[in-house]
């Protein structure tokens, strides 16, 4: 057993962004393609426009090791039962499979039964096979099918 900090999920400050963008250019992420600081503080500005998006950080002692997006939507179906979302799952490559994702996945659980949500959803990309058995692990089922359409951008 390592005498290791524990692992702490909080909400990322503009202070972690750069820790942040750093986690989403490994390879298997964003493979170096991320955003400026400056603009990822732009956005992370704008996630309090909405009603219940947070990016989170998992640190452990004061190193940022993993990061997750949680949106919590209302709903007019399901009987106004809210639904959440989970985005942007990411642990640093040298200490995935270390229970820092588990941890983040379990915080994520609880925030969405706090917030008397029906079901917590996420999608990952079909070739994360190794992502796939994590979530399966963690109880989580394939379910339907997820579709995507690219678009693109209209000028202004």
């Amino acid at each position: 057993m390592t005498d290791e900090p524990p692992i702490q999920i909080r909400p990322a400050l503009n202070e972690d962004l750069q820790s942040i963008l750093a986690l989403y250019a490994q390879p298997d992420f964003d493979n170096g393609n991320v955003i400026s600081t400056a603009d990822a503080s732009r956005l992370h500005a704008r996630f309090a426009d909405y009603p219940d998006y947070t990016l989170y950080v998992a640190e452990r002692g004061s190193v940022v090791v993993g990061s997750f997006a949680l949106l919590v939507m209302d709903n007019l179906g399901h009987l106004g039962a809210p639904s959440a979302i989970v985005e942007d799952v990411v642990v640093a490559a040298s200490l995935q499979g270390g229970g820092i994702g588990g941890a983040m996945m379990s915080f994520a659980c609880d925030m969405a039964r706090r917030k008397r949500c029906y079901k917590l959803m996420l999608s990952s990309n079909a070739r994360r096979e190794r992502a796939h058995i994590f979530y399966e692990s963690l109880t989580f089922e394939r379910h339907g099918y997820s579709f995507r359409l690219d678009l693109e951008p209209v000028s202004p």
